[in-house]
């Protein structure tokens, strides 16, 4: 049989469709790759009526037929079992000329679940020698949404075998892929690590994926390949549909070809028909050899759209003391007393009033319209807080995109307390991102590239401040946290409230090689009912034993619990002051008087730069 490449030189071949639309079509709900060894019949079928639709080459369902996917059905145990017996379902119902490709889904997907590359390396490796064991006739690697995870797959298959292998993106954008990087950039990069057929597949219909390829050019040596779905989704009653469309497929099948694609099938919504279209239109077409390419005129991207006179929080704690406090959003509607207090806050000299996102996942009052009220009202700095929490990708980006347009720049990225603890436990916590990655998207804005790739017109210039916790058991590992963040783009850090003065110390020893400033958290206890809370229920927060005993001699009156507090957060200010630069002042329940009181003493007591000196990262 004629190798897959080889024919491809002279001719354009046609590819099969979505195996899952049809086993969906028949109501099946569950595993499809389970279905290789207890339903072979329906995959033999599927596979049928695909070849005699048209299709030169066929791919095994093993699309998450992998260890990784295969555990969230019990089945992890069985990749080898489902991978060989896929090939051996597509060999019985290709023809003799008929292609059979072993199918390796990505695992990084849109959604950026945190997968170390070791694991996704081994992952891949053991689902590739299944497939190549079994006599595929090449490696189809598809649907990758990350460039890092589709360059190893490339790596690993080409260093496991001479078969061919074809490398397919997903993109969310036209011509570039998330992060901003260029489609014909990255078709390069695959082809150089040895892929022969380079291309795009899912997430876009035909128009959009011919919008993308006309802006590549030829490759010297790898082909193209194109896999659309059948339209964009529509969503009905809890189930998605795509269009039947197989007349617009024969029209955009004819620009494919046209495009330089080689082999040209379907992916999500596509069926018999569509490959059909597809058949029809290169019955005795013959590849191009040169195309137009149509050049993205790129805008030049301003710096800013709100300016800002100000200095950001990261530059200016380097070079004298700085205090930032946070001040809860209400749960109420009144937020007189909130505004009230953050005018104190500004008259007293704080350097921001920093407002939490929906603190232990109960509703408050929006942090962005807070943080513009009192921009506008009383001139105070906002540092709004970004959970992970509650918004999905759109809704991060939507939210962040209107701080910018606001002019609020400084920002402390963080995961979010799980909604099970707040006052609606049966809502959805979101989290499409952590917080790492929600800090380098956010960076991502800051060179005016939105978490699709698409350029937004203008460049942020968020400071974003990040989640430091070190009241864990090991401290080496939340340091080591710090330094992932590091990396994702974090400016400056601010701490979980710190009841122990030789943790203060502890903290200072332990972060010597940071060069990011840190902003240790102190908050003022009110009353010994207080402190147990904090103590025993609030993730994070730990209390020293004299401490608590402190704080309940003072019992239940008001006044003598705020002024054992005090005295209490004065004596921890007196250590931090001495080691740190950033205060990050938390106020109890919007008694922000004790937040004032202790502004004025450190900036009465503490007014010059006592820290010792910290080495710079290396």
């Amino acid at each position: 049989m004629t190798n897959l490449v080889e024919a491809l030189k002279t001719n354009i071949l046609v590819g099969d469709g979505a195996m899952g639309t049809l086993l969906y079509e028949q109501g099946i709900d569950r595993c499809f790759e389970e279905l290789n060894v207890t339903d072979p019949e329906k995959i033999v079928a599927a596979h049928v009526a695909y070849v005699e639709a048209g299709a030169d080459v066929i791919q095994t369902n093993t699309y998450a037929a992998n260890r990784m996917k295969l555990a969230k059905y019990q089945l992890d145990d069985q990749v080898l079992e489902i991978n060989r017996a896929a090939v051996r379902l597509a060999r019985k119902a290709a023809k003799q000329e008929t292609f059979v490709l072993g199918t390796i889904g990505g695992i990084r997907s849109v959604q950026f679940e945190e997968v170390e590359i070791q694991e996704v390396q081994d992952v891949f490796l053991e689902q590739m020698k299944a497939l190549v064991s079994e006599g595929v006739d090449g490696l189809l690697l598809e649907t990758f949404y990350d460039l890092e995870e589709a360059k190893l797959a490339v790596s690993l298959a080409r260093s496991l075998t001479d078969l061919p292998v074809i490398a397919h993106l997903s993109i969310a954008e036209i011509g570039v892929l998330q992060g901003g990087k260029l489609l014909e950039e990255a078709f390069a990069e695959l082809e150089g690590l040895g892929a022969d057929l380079v291309g795009i597949n899912c997430r876009m219909g035909p128009y959009q994926m011919l919008r993308s390829l006309e802006t590549v050019q030829l490759l010297d040596r790898a082909y193209y390949s194109a896999y659309p779905n059948a339209s964009l989704p529509d969503y009905r009653d809890g189930r998605l549909y795509y269009h039947s469309n197989p007349e617009y497929f024969y029209e955009m099948g004819k620009r494919f070809v046209q495009q330089g694609v080689r082999l040209l099938g379907g992916c999500c919504g596509t069926t018999p028909e569509h490959v059909r279209a597809f058949a029809k239109v290169v019955k005795g077409l013959k590849p191009v050899v040169s195309k137009p390419v149509r050049l993205e005129i790129k805008e030049t991207l301003s710096s800013t759209g709100q300016k800002t006179a100000r200095e950001p929080l990261a530059e200016k704690v380097k070079k004298q003391p700085s205090i930032i406090v946070e001040l809860d959003p209400p749960k109420n509607l009144a937020i007189d007393r909130f505004v009230e207090g953050a005018a104190a806050l500004k008259n007293a000299g704080v350097d921001a009033v920093t407002m939490a996102d929906n603190s232990l996942a109960s509703p408050r009052v929006d942090n962005l319209a807070l943080g513009a009220i009192i921009q506008q009202q009383v001139g105070a700095r906002p540092l709004v807080h970004v959970t992970c929490r509650d918004r999905n990708l759109i809704g991060l980006q939507s939210h962040l995109m209107g701080l910018h347009a606001l002019g609020m720049t400084d920002l402390l990225a963080i995961t979010g307390d799980p909604t099970k603890v707040g006052d609606f436990p049966g809502a959805t916590s979101v989290y499409d991102v952590t917080s790492f990655q929600l800090i380098s998207l956010i960076k991502q804005l800051n060179e005016g590239i939105s978490f699709s790739g698409k350029e937004l017109g203008q460049k942020a210039n968020f400071s974003v401040g990040a989640a430091f916790n070190p009241n864990g058991r090991h401290l080496e590992r939340a340091v080591q946290r710090m330094e992932k963040k590091i990396e994702a783009g974090a400016d400056y850090f601010m701490t979980q409230p710190i009841y122990n003065e030789k943790q203060i110390e502890d903290i200072y020893e332990a972060t010597k090689h940071i060069e990011k400033p840190i902003y240790i958290g102190i908050m003022p206890l009110i009353n010994g009912r207080n402190a147990e809370f904090l103590h025993n229920e609030v993730p994070g927060i730990k209390l020293t034993d004299q401490i608590r005993e402190r704080m309940a001699r003072a019992g239940e009156d008001r006044q003598k619990g705020e002024r054992e507090g005090l005295a209490i957060a004065k004596s921890l200010l007196d250590v931090a002051t001495h080691y740190f630069n950033g205060i990050y002042l938390i106020t109890p329940f919007l008694r922000y008087g004790m937040t004032v009181d202790l502004t004025h003493y450190v900036k009465e007591t503490h007014h010059q730069i006592r820290q010792p000196e910290r080495s710079v990262q290396k």
